[in-house]
Formats: C-alpha cells, structure tokens, sequence
C-alpha cells in the first residue's frame, strides 16, 4: 500500500470519527472545506497549467543551464528570486519542484525554491508591513531569504 493510500484512509477514518462524535460540527467543517476547495481551485489549475506549459515549451537542457548545478550560485539567486515573488500554494510548489528535478535542476536550486515560496512573502509584503511594521517585515523577509539560500546549500552539499 502506497502513502497516499494511506493517507486517503486516514483522513477518511479520520472523517467519519468526526461525524459519529458532532454531525454538526462535520457539517459546518466540510461546508468551509469545500468552500476553500472552490476559492483556491481556479489559481490551482492556473499554475498547473503555466507549470505544463513551462515543461512543455522549454527543454530541459535550459532548465539545466539556468537552474542546474552548473548554473551555479546564479541560478541559486534566481530561483531564490522567482520563489520571494510567486505566491504558489505549498500543495502546488512540491509537484512543481519534483518536475524542476526531473528537468535537470539541482537540488540547490529546488531546496533554495521551495525554502523562499513557503518562507518569503513578496506578494503579502504590503499586509505583513502593516501588521508587523515596516522595519521586522522586511527584516523577517531578509533573514528568511539568506536562510532560504543556506538550506539549499546545506541541501546540496548533504544530497
């Protein structure tokens, strides 16, 4: 049985434990989830879409020259770049990140890419300013981007 078997059984065994104890509150809870299903669906697709397209249209040895071990700290930085500024669902950037592998990118690179999309918030700057202050925000944004860029070392000299 593979892991997400597994995980399927899980949440679903989880599900009707949840429905025995409150009917209610499963309700309302499953309501909400499909709710928030729906609200991210369209962006969803919309990435998996660019993301095809990208995979399709350019060759590998491209995406080995700009982000592949050759690339260099330079291809660090730009995929550091591109994951500061996507706002790309965590659901989405690990199937994202297993084809950038499979496209010729280090795992410097992929490591540096997912590390700035979950840590790094370019897109919810203006909002984490006005909750935090200008000052911490950019400076919890600046520390997160060089530990980002750090881990995907780490991960490239362990792996």
């Amino acid at each position: 049985m593979n892991t997400t078997a597994i995980l399927n059984i899980f949440a679903f065994g989880c599900l009707i434990f949840a429905f025995i104890k409150d009917r209610t509150k499963t309700k309302q809870a499953l309501t909400v989830a499909l709710k928030s299903f729906f609200h991210i669906l369209p962006t969803v697709l919309i990435i998996i879409i660019f993301i095809g397209l990208l995979l399709g249209f350019v060759p590998q040895s491209q995406i080995s020259e700009v982000v592949g071990e050759q690339a260099g700290f330079r291809g660090v930085l730009i995929v550091a770049l591109l994951g500061a500024f996507l706002h790309i669902p965590s659901l989405i950037s690990f199937p994202l990140a297993a084809s950038l592998l499979k496209s010729g990118a280090s795992v410097t690179s992929v490591a540096v890419f997912i590390t700035t999309l979950t840590m790094i918030g370019v897109v919810t700057l203006p909002l984490e300013i006005k909750e935090l202050g200008k000052k911490m925000a950019l400076l919890r944004n600046g520390i997160s981007f060089v530990i980002a860029i750090i881990i995907g070392i780490v991960m490239g000299v362990i792996l």
